[in-house]
């Protein structure tokens, strides 16, 4: 036999055809097993259908992204995407979240603080004193878009911009008003303020509230403070009283004068009235008396004498007949009424 070269890359020794040949082994083992080949097949389809359907709470809004750009924002309920390429953010857009600054709420108990943050909660009023601010933020998503791309670490931004907010009011606000009367006005000025910032960064937040909790002043002149807003708490509320009490009592006088001068006017009414009529009542006598002078003289005289003579008892005799008779005493009168009758 001639000899040949040996010739590595032959049919016989081509790694590329043990590769196949492996293969086609490998296949024939399994082709008994149709039954693991529909498993598997099955598993790839759920595992296919699972990535291409995503669910969005009715608290959330999704945010669709597709190598790494935003292309859809849908609402609550089912949606299809594209397997493997597509991803899905789910922010609570419906949710009221909440940050705390100048102290930090214990997360097994939310009755319960952490003691405060002096870094946070230490600011200088506008009269240069030195006050503890311990305050919430809420807020909701407004924008999902926004909120989650256009600023980077949008929770810390509101926190840093709710502080400088509130550092900015309280130095324009004196240390009265920040411990006294002057709080609801600080949580609104802090409010409008801190919402024109997150909407000059486009951070699609709306902020709910700003909620003093604690504003305290330093510890070492806590006690003088407390004093101080306790005098003026005290000052307060006599004012109010003198206030209500004046608010009682002015109209009280008033409705007593009213009233008076209304009597008044009345009994000077019924006084003229009354006067006017006797005016009237003389007048129309007088025209009869001189209309018949002797017959009204006589019926006054009667009726003058009825008025001022009406308990007295009277004899009344005619003058002729009272010319021839005696005196008469009634002694047997004297002992009962101790008057004597006279006679007439």
């Amino acid at each position: 036999m001639p000899w040949e070269p040996k010739d590595p890359w032959g049919k016989k020794n081509d790694p590329i055809n043990d590769i196949l040949r492996q293969a086609k082994d490998q296949f024939r083992r399994f082709m008994p097993h149709r039954g693991l080949g529909t498993i598997i097949l099955v598993v790839l389809a759920v595992i296919l259908a699972y990535q291409s359907v995503f669910f969005v709470g009715p608290r959330e809004e999704g945010v669709v992204k597709r190598f790494g750009d935003v292309v859809d924002t849908v609402g609550a309920g089912p949606h299809a995407k594209i397997p493997f390429i597509d991803s899905v953010l789910l922010p609570e857009v419906q949710k009221v979240h909440r940050i705390e600054v100048g102290f930090r709420t214990d997360p097994r108990d939310a009755r319960r603080r952490h003691q405060m943050l002096p870094r946070e909660a230490l600011m200088l009023t506008g009269d240069e004193n030195i006050v503890a601010v311990q305050f919430i933020v809420q807020y909701r998503i407004k924008d999902a878009r926004e909120f989650l791309f256009n600023v980077n670490g949008m929770e810390q931004t509101i926190k840093k911009s709710a502080e400088a907010s509130m550092r900015e009011v309280i130095g324009e606000t004196q240390i009265d008003q920040v411990l006294t009367t002057g709080k609801a006005q600080i949580q609104q000025d802090t409010h409008l303020l801190l919402q024109g910032i997150l909407d000059q960064y486009e951070g699609g937040v709306s902020i709910e509230a700003v909620q003093l909790q604690d504003v305290d002043p330093p510890q070492q002149v806590a006690a003088a403070f407390k004093d101080v807003a306790s005098a003026k708490e005290d000052r307060e509320k006599l004012i109010n009283e003198a206030q209500s009490y004046q608010n009682e009592i002015i109209p009280k006088a008033k409705g007593e004068a009213a009233q008076m001068v209304n009597q008044a006017k009345g009994y000077a009414q019924a006084r003229v009235n009354r006067a006017e009529g006797e005016a009237n009542r003389f007048l129309k006598t007088l025209r009869e008396y001189n209309q018949a002078k002797e017959v009204i003289s006589k019926r006054i005289y009667i009726e003058t004498m009825e008025e001022i003579m009406p308990n007295v008892e009277k004899i009344i005799i005619d003058k002729h007949i009272a010319e021839r008779m005696l005196p008469y005493l009634p002694l047997d009168r004297l002992g009962r009424t101790g008057k004597a009758g006279k006679a007439q």
